[in-house]
């Protein structure tokens, strides 16, 4: 068989992993997918909008004996934008990898929704993706000869559940996702998705999220574990190394197979 192997290994390429940082030592998403991609051997810049967030995920990349530097940016800017690919460029002289992992809640119906609260979910959730990959993929085919976007979604683009802003949001990330990785595709870009279930992390309780949540929250997977930022992050290394090299425009669920048992039942208070 004259087959070529894939690889997990990421050694010398430069990430961009966006909302990287996270309450205290909290391990959200984007902080996970920042340190198992350096793990893996990327150089990654670890991009927040408080820059001690992103500092402190450095700090614990460094501590690993990885290779990594934090940018303060706003992506709902894009001169801040800009400005965070133009660090990885300086710094390391190539781009491979941008992980768009910010995001934000928001409450109500199309009724309820202030329109001002529904502009911002829409700018810091979808255009954030836009304008950091308007920048990033330039750089990657450039400097790279292509490399990997990954957009980082949620189960409520499937499963909606009161929160009609930020689930439409998610599902347009999912839309803009798949014309992405058809726009790119012939230049060596691809992209791809990851739908987050009901995990774990710092900015959904974290520590603090009461057990009676807590259990309902494990019951509504089909496996009955819960999940965290880890099993996010490692389904982000994976569509971004070359074992995932056939794969662009899809989207990856990882919930646990809460989707599978529908709305009601997926819902974080049972």
């Amino acid at each position: 068989m004259n087959a070529t192997r894939a690889s997990a290994d990421l050694g010398g390429r430069v990430a961009i992993v966006t909302g990287a940082g996270a309450r205290g030592d909290g391990i959200g998403n984007g902080r996970a997918a920042a340190i198992l991609l350096a793990e893996a051997g990327a150089h990654v810049v670890a991009v927040d909008r408080k820059p001690e967030l992103a500092e402190a995920t450095v700090g614990m990349i460094s501590a690993e004996g990885g290779s990594a530097v934090a940018v303060g940016a706003d992506v709902t800017v894009e001169a801040d934008c800009e400005a965070m690919v133009e660090a990885a460029l300086e710094r390391w002289g190539r781009l491979d990898i941008l992980v768009n992992n910010v995001g934000i809640g928001s409450d109500g119906t199309v009724v309820t929704s202030d329109v001002e609260r529904w502009q911002r979910v829409m700018d810091v959730n979808l255009t954030s993706m836009v304008l950091a990959s308007r920048h990033a993929i330039p750089a990657m085919i450039e400097h790279s000869g292509g490399g990997a976007v990954v957009n980082i979604s949620s189960i409520s683009a499937l499963r909606p559940r009161g929160m009609t802003a930020y689930s439409t949001s998610k599902g347009a990330i999912m839309a803009l996702t798949s014309a992405m990785a058809v726009d790119h595709g012939t230049d060596g870009v691809r992209v791809n998705c990851v739908a987050p279930g009901p995990v774990r992390t710092p900015l959904v309780g974290g520590d603090e999220m009461p057990d009676e949540l807590a259990e309902a929250r494990r019951r509504a997977s089909v496996l009955k574990i819960e999940g965290n930022g880890w099993d996010i992050g490692a389904a982000v290394r994976f569509l971004c190394s070359d074992e995932a090299r056939y794969i662009t425009g899809h989207t990856l669920v990882v919930d646990g197979g809460v989707t599978l048992r529908g709305p009601s039942r997926a819902s974080p208070r049972g």
